[in-house]
């Protein structure tokens, strides 16, 4: 797990190793956000009847009946644009509290497009986004980012910013303004960082980070958003063999919903509970990996064989893509 890495990740099967168990990591399953103990210097312990305060949800608290709770997401007849073209057209789908689930699909297919949607960032064409049962385009700007959290691709901080200030960031929809700087605040982010392998980062500026360092300092961002429902956009672009896996373990083991578009069909389908499909502006609904992902669809869709085959050592089954010209 990031952060916490064991001198031998992988066990002696090559196969990725086993969740960490609750009391070694603030992230997983069971446990719901980094810690969150009341400072008493903060200014929101004193501060009441603030204007931001008043119209801003309250900032995550390990003593809400709702801390870390995974939220149920569903497309209504979805329409996606980009100016007056419609990329993807009548997505209808339901994803359920606590699932994992990836999105799939050619280059242009609509992937990005659809999760800006999701996250509230454009509004769409037609149709409807819900969290929890309320339309997420019609929440006010901080309560869309306490009800998601969203990494887009290839996005990139002020390069004059410390890691620690970009991180800190998640917390904005749950404080006063200028309410950062207080100990458990700060507290907080170092958890985030040390989650995604990044302890003794927060000093750092964004301009002296790799590409793959950056994407985890906006997975911790997300990660203290403390959202239901997370959406990452690419989260594996940029990361090594061992960060990827790594990343995708903690993503399977957080305590919220999880929704990504991934270009690596294995992995989606080794760390997916459900994966959709985009193809020629359609959506096809979520499906178990076996089903999304059979040797029909994904020479349909992506033109390459697929095949499952399995693994000498551990006997699980892998999905294993092919060129057409190497049969």
């Amino acid at each position: 797990m990031f952060g916490r890495r064991a001198p031998d990740p992988d066990d002696e099967n090559g196969k990725p190793r086993p969740p960490l168990r609750p009391s070694e990591t603030p992230y997983g399953r069971t446990i719901t956000a980094p810690d969150r103990a009341a400072d008493a210097d903060s200014p929101r312990s004193t501060a009441t009847g603030s204007p931001a305060a008043e119209s801003g949800p309250s900032a995550p608290s390990c003593d809400r009946a709702d801390a870390g709770r995974p939220g149920a997401l569903r497309a209504v007849a979805l329409t996606c644009a980009i100016g007056r073209r419609n990329i993807v057209a009548g997505a209808d789908f339901s994803i359920e509290p606590g699932e994992t689930v990836g999105i799939v699909g050619p280059n242009g297919s609509g992937k990005s497009t659809l999760l800006r949607v999701l996250a509230g960032v454009t509004k769409p064409e037609s149709g409807v986004v819900q969290v929890d049962g309320q339309v997420l385009h019609a929440l006010r700007p901080r309560q869309r980012a306490a009800a998601v959290a969203f990494v887009a691709q290839d996005e990139s901080p002020p390069a004059d910013m410390l890691v620690s200030e970009v991180v800190a960031l998640g917390l904005t929809p749950y404080l006063p303004p200028w309410g950062l700087g207080a100990p458990s605040e700060q507290h907080r982010v170092a958890q985030a960082l040390a989650a995604v392998d990044l302890a003794g980062f927060a000093g750092r500026q964004v301009h002296q980070l790799s590409g793959g360092e950056r994407q985890r300092v906006l997975l911790a961002r997300a990660l203290l958003q403390d959202t239901p429902v997370l959406l990452l956009d690419e989260p594996t672009n940029h990361l090594d063999v061992t960060h990827q896996l790594e990343l995708l373990t903690l993503m399977r083991n957080l305590n919220r919903t999880v929704v990504a578009a991934l270009h690596d069909l294995a992995l989606a389908d080794r760390y997916c509970d459900r994966i959709i499909v985009l193809h020629n502006g359609c959506t096809r609904p979520p499906a178990p990996s076996a089903e999304a992902l059979t040797p029909e669809i994904v020479a349909e869709v992506f033109g390459v064989d697929a095949a499952r085959v399995q693994h000498p050592a551990t006997g699980e089954h892998h999905l294993l893509i092919t060129p057409r010209e190497a049969r």
